[in-house]
């Protein structure tokens, strides 16, 4: 498995996903897409960006007298580490008490037990 990345905040990952959108963008594409569906202000993006290149999970190219991000962080990847750290975190790195969990607080549809039924099964045909 890859080195994991630091964690990704809340914040952070609706920058990351305007570039799993569209990649490579200036922080004046990020800033706008931003501002269309939260208040923030265009220092606070260029903020996130900022800590988003630190940690690795954002690439800068120049481009004349600007930067265009890309993400290096795949959306795939960023997944996998945020739900690994959830079983770790809340159900001591099992899966089982994760959907003992949803079955008794959530309302699990029939295309949702079917969906695992067919996980299931497919790990079990692996397994043999």
């Amino acid at each position: 498995m890859p080195e994991p990345f630091p964690p990704i905040s809340e914040a952070e990952s609706r920058v990351m996903e305007v570039l799993w959108r569209k990649a490579p963008q200036s922080s004046e594409g990020i800033v706008a897409a931003l501002q269309r569906d939260n208040d923030w202000h265009e220092k606070t993006i260029r903020t996130l960006i900022s800590r988003l290149l630190g940690k690795g999970a954002v690439s800068a190219e120049k481009d004349g007298r600007r930067y265009l991000y890309s993400p290096t962080l795949t959306r795939r990847q960023w997944q996998s580490q945020e739900s690994h750290s959830l079983l770790d975190r809340v159900f001591g790195g099992r899966l089982s008490p994760l959907l003992a969990h949803f079955s008794a607080h959530e309302k699990l549809g029939a295309k949702d037990i079917a969906e695992l039924r067919k996980l299931i099964d497919a790990i079990e045909k692996k397994e043999s």
